[in-house]
Formats: structure tokens, sequence, C-alpha cells
């Protein structure tokens, strides 16, 4: 399939809006009319910005089976500026002295904007919070030089921005590829792919692609980028391929579940339970899998971590005493360090304890590390000619979910469609800070590059990007947009997989997504890749 797609295919469809346009200029006979509402009823129209923007669709099949299709929709509006966002602050109170505060300082022309949303599932009423900003520029240089000068007066935490991509009114542009899969004609598999083929590491998802021969495909869920925060190419959530659990959830989180057994996707809210049982009777959590000890991306865990153990996106929890159990898909060896270490076989014998961290991992059985209260179990529990034995449990939408062979889990979120609602539960899922509402701002409302994943009431799936970061090129989505989109693709259940620069698609031997990194197309942790 994939040298069929080196050849010149000619596009399927391509529907233009500016004819649509057009024709509307002109007295409608009921033909058109009727032409007119189907196209409304198909929604050929993507619900970003105005309905009157001109809109092109190209599509073909890079398979049977599968349909790409690109939309570009709209134009740079000549309303939109770069400026600074000198702070995000909660209360009006916070804003006008930080605005005196300039004032005193000679910038005389910032503003106080309020910004009105919450997220929808958040309970507390008013403003999310207020923005000092500061400039109106056509160029960036000229908004980046107004920030150096601020942060030369001190002020920290600066942001140069361009309005377009607030998340209220502008005509964009946008730039959004569809991939959608039509399982009963699709003779190949969608499944999520590790780079390197392992956890450690990160690659791009083109050398992904490419390694796997991919008819297409895009990046996947969120992961550990540096040091600081673990293992860089730690799954941050639940990652599951092949009937072998590789991640532990973030729990409360949501998830992409696929399976070639049932032919049906599905999205629900995870939470494993993992634990280990000696020989001897005694039972300890498991705290997670194939990562490194005592910091936890996202949060989300078990076993008393600080500072909490719900959800918190792009955060890291902490926790001095946990028991990690590794296997030979996170590398050759596991985290080093201080703690114990116990080597068990295939049968789950002990067949060796080791006094420190960083050991090589079998190809058959497993290790487990402990550190505190942890290493102390293993210790007492975990001694030669015992055996230790591990249960996992994944709980979706309160019911348990069988792993097989067939199965494969992938983590996102927040949740954006549940069965054709728009029902996005970002408090739920760890996206808001309430010390830090900001944090939701610039994540959630601003418009950012955006990877999603869809289920339409027939069982087509849907894999979406959205270029963003990128004034006069696509413009990006915040999540309620992302909703939007994915509603009017006909999905009923959708999910926010990572993007920003991770947002990237392949289809055959093209990457067809602009990257927003100044670097290029950013290495992930994992991919979704349709495969032969």
């Amino acid at each position: 399939m994939k040298k069929l797609w080196k050849k010149p295919i000619l596009p399927i469809a391509t529907i233009s809006l500016a004819s649509v346009m057009i024709v509307n200029s002109i007295p409608e006979t009921p033909v058109q009319a009727e032409l007119n509402a189907q196209l409304q009823v198909k929604n050929y129209v993507l619900p970003l910005g105005t309905p009157n923007l001109i809109e092109q669709r190209t599509s073909m099949n890079p398979a049977p089976g599968v349909t790409y299709t690109k939309i570009q929709r709209g134009e740079a509006s000549s309303k939109d500026y770069f400026t600074v966002d000198v702070a995000f602050v909660k209360t009006k109170k916070q804003a006008k002295i930080l605005l005196g505060n300039l004032k005193r300082d000679g910038f005389k022309n910032a503003r106080i904007i309020r910004e009105a949303d919450r997220p929808m599932d958040d309970g507390e009423k008013g403003p999310l919070g207020y923005i000092v900003r500061i400039g109106q520029y056509q160029l960036e240089a000229d908004a980046a030089e107004m920030r150096n000068k601020l942060s030369q007066k001190g002020y920290s935490g600066l942001r140069t921005v361009y309005t377009g991509e607030d998340g209220e009114k502008t005509t964009g542009p946008w730039v959004v590829n569809v991939l959608e899969v039509d399982q009963d004609q699709f003779r190949g598999h969608v499944e999520p792919e590790l780079a390197n083929d392992a956890v450690t590491g990160k690659e791009t998802l083109t050398q992904i692609a490419d390694r796997n021969d991919a008819i297409a495909g895009v990046n996947a869920g969120y992961f550990v980028v540096g040091e600081k925060d673990g293992t860089p190419g730690d799954l941050a959530g639940i990652f599951a391929s092949k009937g072998q659990l590789v991640s532990e959830a973030i729990n409360g989180r949501s998830a992409l579940i696929l399976s070639s057994v049932e032919e049906k996707a599905n999205i629900a809210s995870v939470s494993t339970s993992i634990q280990a049982t000696s020989s001897d009777g005694a039972v300890r959590e498991v705290d997670g899998l194939n990562r490194k000890p005592g910091l936890i991306r996202n949060c989300g865990g078990v076993g008393g971590d600080a500072t909490t153990e719900r959800a918190k996106h792009d955060f890291t929890c902490t926790d001095e005493s946990e028991l990690i159990q590794y296997t030979s898909v996170f590398g050759e060896r596991t985290e080093s360090g201080d703690g114990v270490e116990v080597v068990v076989n295939h049968a789950g014998e002990v067949a060796e304890i080791r006094n420190r961290r960083g050991g090589v991992i079998p190809r058959s059985g497993s290790v487990f590390a402990g550190t505190g209260e942890a290493a102390e179990w293993l210790r007492d529990h975990a001694r030669q000619g015992m055996k230790i034995q591990v249960k996992s449990e994944i709980i979706g939408d309160g019911k348990l979910l069988k792993l097989d062979q067939t199965t494969s889990m992938i983590n996102g979120g927040p949740r954006l469609l549940e069965k054709g609602e728009i029902s996005i539960n970002a408090v739920e899922e760890g996206f808001h800070w309430e010390e830090d509402p900001g944090f939701y701002y610039r994540f959630g409302e601003r418009r950012n590059p955006r990877t999603l994943a869809g289920i339409k009431e027939n069982g087509n799936l849907l894999f979406v990007t959205i270029d963003g970061r990128a004034p006069g090129w696509s413009v990006g989505a915040n999540f309620e947009e992302s909703a939007k989109v994915m509603k009017s693709l006909g999905a009923i259940d959708a999910i926010n997989l990572d993007g920003g620069g991770s947002t990237t698609m392949t289809v055959g031997d093209d990457r067809v997504t602009r990257p927003s990194d100044a670097a290029g197309e950013r290495p992930i942790a994992d991919g979704i890749l349709l495969v032969e």
C-alpha cells in the first residue's frame, strides 16, 4: 500500500466554499437551496470562525477503507496582532495593582482583559481571571522587543502572544488534517507503537511511521520530556499494546481504547490497580510500571503521592516510597539509584537480589525496584526462593476492562464528546490548576496545535490534527473548538491527545502537518499507526 501511495493519486473530492458564497449571492432555485441545505447537513463547514469563511477540502484514499482529507479554512485577520502578556492574575484588584506598577515604570499603553470563560465542569462562578497586556504590533519582533524592555525592568513570566490565538473571534486561518478509518473496509490494523520499540527514549512520528512502513499515523499520548520529570519517553498515563500493560493510568483520566476483536473503539475514564503478592502472603501496592521511582508525571497516582493523588497536568508529583515493576519493554536496564531491586523469572520466582537500583532487565521475567518503605517490603517478602505474583486490574467508566492480545490503550485528555454531546471534563482530568487559573487559560482557552481522536456512530475512527502557533498559516483551536470540530466531522465520542509541538500526522511518506516548534518536528514517545 505504501508503494502505491508514491504514485500520483488524484483527489477524490475537492469542495470550495468560495463557490457556495458566490451561489448564495444570487437568487436560489429550489434545487440550489436543497444543495446548500445538504452541505450544511453533511457538515462541510467547520465550526471555526464565521460560517461564510472560504473553506477548501481535498480528499484521497491512501488505502481501502482509509480517507485522508485536508481542510484549509479562513484567512489571517487584519484585526489580529502580536502583543505581550505581562501576567494572568486571579482578581481584578491584582490586575489594577500591576497596571499601576507598569504605568509608574513608563509603560503607558497597558490594559486589563477580563477572561470570562471557565472550564465546563468547573463549579466555581465568576471570571477565570484577568490578563494584563501591553502593546499592539504587526511584527512579532517588535513584540519581542517590548518583552525585553519589560524584562529589563524586572518583570517576569512574560509571554509574546498573537491575538488570533486568544480564543476570541477571528477569521483564522486554520489547517485541519483528517484521517477516517472504516474498520469494515480497512484490512490493516490501527495500533499504538512506542518510539524505539521501548519506553526509554523518543523518536519523531516520521521515524516511527517509516520504521513500521505505516500507511498513516498521528502522535499519541502525553509523555515525560526531560529527566527532571522522570524517564524521558515514559508514557505519562496509561499505555497498553497487544495485551501488555506498559504504563499505569493517571487515575480518572480519559483514554482511547482500541480492540480489533470487538471492532468498536471506546473512550473511557480509566484507573489501574496493581498489586504484588509474596508467597508468604504479604501484599504490596505496585505504584507504577516502567518508570523512574519517585516521580509521577501528571500525578493521579497511588500510595500517598505529594502534592496530590488527583490528576494534575504538566506537573510532577513525588513519592519517596515506591514499588516499580520493570519489564523488558522499558529497555535494557532499570533506572539507577538508591534502593533495592529484585529480579524474578517468568514464573515469578526470585532469581536475584540487588542492593542498589540500576541493573539489567531480563527478557523473560521482570525487575521490582523499591525505594523507602517499598525497599524494606522487598527485603522482607522477596527473599531467595520466594515468589512474587502481580495482579493488574483496569477499570473503565466503573467497569472492569479485559486486556487481551488485541487490546490497546492510549492516554489522553480531556474528554471532548460523550454520546454526541460536548462534555469537556477539564477540571476532573487535571487541566485546571486552582492556584494558577492562567494554566487552563493557556492550555484550554487559548488556541494551540491539537491532535484529536474520535469515534463515529457507525464505528469509524477519526484522527484529526489542527496546526497552530503559525500566524498566517493556522491559529490552532481551543478545547471547545476542538470538540465542535469533532462533532461536525461526525464523532459521537472524542478525546484530546497530546498536542502543541507534538501534533503530527503522516500519510504515506509525507508529514502533512507543520511543526510548531522552532526546532522542527518534535521527538515523541508513541504514535498511533495504520499498518498492513
